[in-house]
């Protein structure tokens, strides 16, 4: 295996690549991947390097690690190069791209416009066309949401699906590695890869719209995914339409941030105990608040999600997959208030990213729409395990949307 090397870093005019940790390290020859070039999420192991997971406190307190996180290794091993860890926000505990103490990476698809976190860096630098694809992870939507902001294909995949050892621990029950990429080929390759399954896609047969996400949206928003939909139901052949919740998606959210509170504080609580780090706005009202989560909260939320789980296998029936937004909104713009952008904001898109983190299901979020100029995700659920399904029908959506 080669050794990772520290020199300079590579040519970074949006500010996506962490510098003070720069690795890189070429991969393999020969393999499926060779001649695509990709940056990993600073939560993932290189072998030689410290991992920075946002937080400049906890990149000093790091070790380098001993070897590469398997989720690297497995592209390296399939030929593609790693060119920089990629910045991500503090802790991963955000959704907004913007990190006090690293800045915010430019959205070039939505110019003066948040790329979205936590995977900012691997987003904002796929976007702009440093890298091929981006590796990041996803807990509460941080594949997702950036690949929405960026115009990105992004997924999710089935929880469980690729080992995250050598991961900085945050959330582990919803903790999930993937890719976004710029084109769907690409995608199909580089997720294949890392799902190390190369078995045939099954077709999608059946679009189910979820109509209480749609409403959680505004108008505009909804309007502008109304064709895409249309688009693929047609070529689908059939279309239901369905109340995922109906005691409302607020409740289900209110269970996800109970559990997931409570799994970070046990990740990182003992860091951020220790360490007392200066943690930036919405960051540390977080975790001040996921101090709080008792046991009791969160044997209530997990008996929630158990429920959760129940109604979404109910609903999806044998080749059907669900549709629903991906984000409430377009990209936000930079500096919008704390308040609004980590309360507001985050609570209405987590209503609806928190389906598929409650149920562990593989969601795809596809760049079809766009809304005053600016890209708009539009998102599928699969069953368990349908991963490459999903990856298929991020082909074809694409080329029917062309």
């Amino acid at each position: 295996m080669s050794r990772p090397s520290f020199h300079a870093g590579p040519h970074d005019p949006i500010g996506a690549f962490c510098v003070e940790n720069h690795c890189a390290q070429p991969g393999t020859p020969g393999g499926p991947l060779t001649g695509l070039k990709f940056a990993a999420k600073d939560l993932f192991d290189i072998e030689g390097a410290r991992t920075g997971f946002g937080q400049p406190d906890w990149l000093r307190t790091q070790k380098p690690a001993e070897r590469t996180a398997p989720a690297v290794q497995r592209l390296l091993d399939a030929g593609a190069d790693l060119v920089a860890k990629a910045h991500c926000d503090e802790l991963c505990y955000s959704l907004t791209g913007e990190n006090v103490h690293y800045g915010t990476p430019e959205n070039v698809n939505a110019p003066g416009r948040i790329p979205g976190g936590s995977s900012n860096g691997s987003a904002a630098a796929t976007a702009a066309g440093l890298v091929d694809f981006g590796l990041g992870s996803d807990c509460g939507g941080s594949i997702r949401i950036p690949a929405s902001y960026c115009g990105l294909l992004g997924l999710r995949p089935t929880w469980g699906r690729i080992p995250l050892d050598g991961a900085a621990p945050f959330g582990p029950s919803f903790d999930v590695a993937g890719i976004v990429a710029r084109d769907p080929k690409v995608f199909t390759a580089a997720n294949r890869v890392l799902l190390q399954d190369s078995s045939p896609a099954r077709p999608i047969s059946k679009v189910i719209v979820l109509d209480d996400a749609f409403a959680r949206v505004e108008p505009d928003v909804a309007s502008a995914l109304a064709a895409p939909v249309s688009r693929i139901v047609e070529r689908v052949g059939a279309q239901s339409h369905v109340v995922a919740s109906p005691e409302g998606l607020a409740a289900w959210f209110e269970a996800f941030r109970t559990i997931q509170a409570y799994e970070v504080w046990a990740s990182v609580g003992p860091f951020v105990t220790h360490a007392q780090p200066r943690l930036g706005p919405g960051i540390k009202e977080r975790l001040d608040w996921a101090r709080s989560v008792t046991p009791d909260m969160h044997a209530a939320a997990t008996a929630k999600r158990k429920e959760v789980r129940a109604r979404i296998s109910e609903l999806l029936e044998p080749g059907a997959v669900l549709c629903l937004p991906t984000s409430p909104r377009v990209a936000p713009l930079r500096n919008t208030p704390m308040d609004q952008i980590e309360i507001e904001y985050r609570n209405q898109a987590m209503c609806l990213l928190c389906i598929s983190g409650l149920t562990g299901l593989p969601q795809v979020s596809l760049p079809l729409a766009h809304l005053d100029g600016l890209p708009l995700g539009l998102s599928f659920i699969a069953a368990d395990g349908r991963d490459v399904d999903l990856l298929d029908l991020a082909e074809r959506a694409t080329e029917w949307s062309a």
